[in-house]
């Protein structure tokens, strides 16, 4: 199955100018349209349809104000909210995470730090950017190094804004009516799997992916303009998980050789991989004529499941997920462990007469999937449990062993 092509334009710089015995050290971490996994000198094209976009930006303009902040005295009184990533840093990592949230949140710019480490700051900023989605008013960070000699005596902090507080203020209340209104139709009594279950189908069910839309790398795309890619996606999943009370992360990394970004979230107390992006079945199928159902393919899959597609890209430390109790397929009754045609049949069978337009069902193995295809569709047995049926398509997933028919 083609995929669509994700890209970015990630750039990174010193610059050093001599002032009084005093070296200045100045850097970019600029993200541009992409993910914050990849930093130095490295460009990603984004295709869709044979059409290259290249997303780029400028480092935002310096300012001379430098405002003192230091984990003991100076921090906004702003509260912190800690997620996955928070929990896999040191402590030195974690005082200053709370630090650029409190900076990020308070849309502050200069500021000093405590740490004088420059990869300890970067680790707290991706951390923070894979913890909560819902931040879109930046678009990575300007730091400023200053030395004695050669001793690194403090950093300057600069989150590079994409807009001001009342652009922001103005974009934020918009967001809020939408979430309101997509969180309203939860059912309390809902456990994890059936709260997840519907972010992921509200998600890639009525959100488009479109390369060129505005804002494509943060929630605006998703519930103002309802087109996205796949930060936009998983930007949003973990947002709408965390409302519900689901711990949620953004994970990046590559999906078949492009950038890519998707979820670890953990659902009744165990870790699962979830792809909202893929769960859009015209992300991989637009032009098969499978546009319009929800692919489960990549809901609550394990590590092993992931990885022969996915590869992190070591941003975050990452569980070993192995439980599938809250796989999709498992959940609702479509995994098949062992052969028999009649059980296998009639789920197709059962969706054909309840009226839907495609079913799917996982097989434990890729013996078990040929057997079901070799029986249903080369041997045409689908019209023993289909009566009536006058055409058929499928899709194959050898993957995740997922079989998914279109009923016609």
């Amino acid at each position: 199955m083609k995929k669509k092509k994700r890209h970015t334009l990630l750039k990174f710089f010193i610059l050093a100018v001599m002032a009084g015995g005093v070296v200045l050290y100045s850097g970019v971490l600029q993200d541009t349209g992409g993910f914050l996994g990849q930093i130095r000198n490295q460009v990603y094209v984004e295709q869709k349809n044979a059409k290259a976009e290249n997303y780029s930006g400028a480092a935002e303009k310096k300012t001379e104000k430098r405002t003192e902040i230091s984990t003991e005295n100076g921090t906004p009184e702003i509260e912190v909210t800690h997620g996955y990533a928070y929990e896999t840093l040191t402590a030195e990592q974690q005082a200053v995470y709370d630090e650029v949230y409190r900076i990020i949140m308070a849309q502050d710019s200069k500021v000093k730090v405590s740490t004088c480490e420059e990869k300890v700051l970067e680790k707290a900023y991706r951390s923070v950017i894979a913890d909560h989605g819902e931040i879109f008013w930046v678009s990575g960070y300007n730091y400023t190094q200053y030395t004695m000699g050669k001793k690194i005596v403090s950093i300057d902090f600069s989150p590079s804004y994409t807009m001001g507080r009342t652009e922001r203020d103005y974009y934020q209340s918009q967001i809020d009516v939408v979430v309101d209104s997509i969180l309203k139709n939860v059912d309390p009594s809902w456990g994890d799997y059936e709260k997840a279950k519907y972010v992921f189908e509200y998600l890639a069910g009525n959100i488009e992916y479109e390369m060129g839309t505005e804002q494509n790398q943060n929630i605006i795309s998703v519930f103002l303009n309802k087109k996205t890619v796949c930060q936009g996606y998983a930007n949003a999943t973990q947002y709408l998980l965390t409302l519900l009370g689901i711990p949620a992360v953004v994970v990046t990394g590559t999906a078949e050789g492009d950038t890519h970004a998707w979820n670890l979230v953990q659902l009744d107390g165990a870790y699962y991989f979830m792809d909202t992006t893929w769960g859009n079945s015209s992300y991989n199928n637009g032009e098969s004529g499978f546009s319009s159902f929800i692919n489960y393919n990549y809901f609550g899959v394990t590590t092993a499941e992931i990885s022969k597609t996915h590869q992190a890209d070591g941003t975050l430390l990452l569980p070993d997920c192995t439980a599938t109790a809250d796989n999709y397929y498992v959940r609702e009754g479509k995994y098949i462990t062992e052969w028999n045609p009649d059980v296998v049949g009639q789920i197709y069978g059962t969706a054909y007469q309840n009226g839907a337009v495609t079913e799917a069902v996982r097989f434990l193995n890729t013996s078990l999937y040929d057997q079901a295809k070799g029986y249903l569709i080369d041997e045409q047995h689908i019209r023993d449990y289909c009566e009536g049926i006058t055409g058929l398509s499928y899709i194959e997933d050898r993957d995740q062993n997922v079989l998914i028919l279109k009923f016609s």
